[in-house]
Formats: C-alpha cells, sequence, structure tokens
C-alpha cells in the first residue's frame, strides 16, 4: 500500500479509536463509536480499499475524476467510497476526504459527545 501513513495520520486526530474487526477483516478508525474510515484486508491481509466517507454530491464528482475512487466497497453506495490502496490518488487528497469524512462523522454525534471529543473546543 502506498498510503502507509493512515495509520498515524488517523490516530492523531481528537477521540479516534481503532479496532480490528476480524470477520470482514477491515481495520477501522471511529469516532464516538462510529466508523469514519476503514481499511479493507484482502484474503492476503494486504489492503484492498481505504473506505471513507463523504457528501454524495462530491463522491460522485471525484469518482468521476479518479478511476481508483469507487463506491463504497460493502458500504452505502451514496456516501461511502472507496480508495484503491495503490492507486494514483494523490497523498494530498486522500488526507483531505480523511479529514472531511472525520469532520461528516463528527458533525453526526450529538453536542454533548462533539464537546468531550473536542474538550469543549470550538471546531477540531
Amino acid at each position: 500500500m502506498r498510503y502507509t501513513w493512515i495509520d498515524e495520520y488517523l490516530l492523531q486526530k481528537a477521540g479516534v479509536t481503532k479496532d480490528f474487526k476480524e470477520e470482514w477483516k477491515w481495520i477501522r478508525y471511529q469516532i464516538g463509536g462510529k466508523m469514519f474510515a476503514a481499511v479493507c484486508l484482502g484474503d492476503d491481509n494486504e489492503p484492498y480499499f481505504i473506505t471513507l466517507k463523504l457528501e454524495p454530491a462530491e463522491g460522485d464528482f471525484l469518482r468521476q475524476q479518479y478511476e481508483d475512487i469507487v463506491p463504497g466497497y460493502y458500504m452505502n453506495k451514496e456516501h461511502w467510497n472507496s480508495v484503491k490502496p495503490d492507486g494514483e490518488v494523490p497523498d494530498d487528497l486522500l488526507k483531505d476526504l480523511l479529514d472531511k469524512s472525520y469532520q461528516l462523522v463528527l458533525g453526526g454525534l450529538s453536542k454533548k459527545i462533539q464537546r468531550e471529543i473536542c474538550g469543549g473546543a470550538n471546531g477540531v
């Protein structure tokens, strides 16, 4: 996988936890108990997809721009997108998409949980 920085990048975000869903072979990144990104492993235990959440219009636009961004693997195809781990999506773009996924899921949590995660600060 060319995006070897993902784990460190995501774990430095406020409130992020990581687990491994063995039945799915997914490394899941969550905030407030809700998944915002996953590294999906294949039968060889190598990354098969990086899955993340985006606004539907943006996801659709990006899938038209990059052949390495496809509708979410085993997820709601309108809200989730998967990136091929050895594809041509630039690192800066993938970081931006992961940030957006984090913000989307964080924004869907209750205000109380958002305050707990953000330490009472406005914004993340």
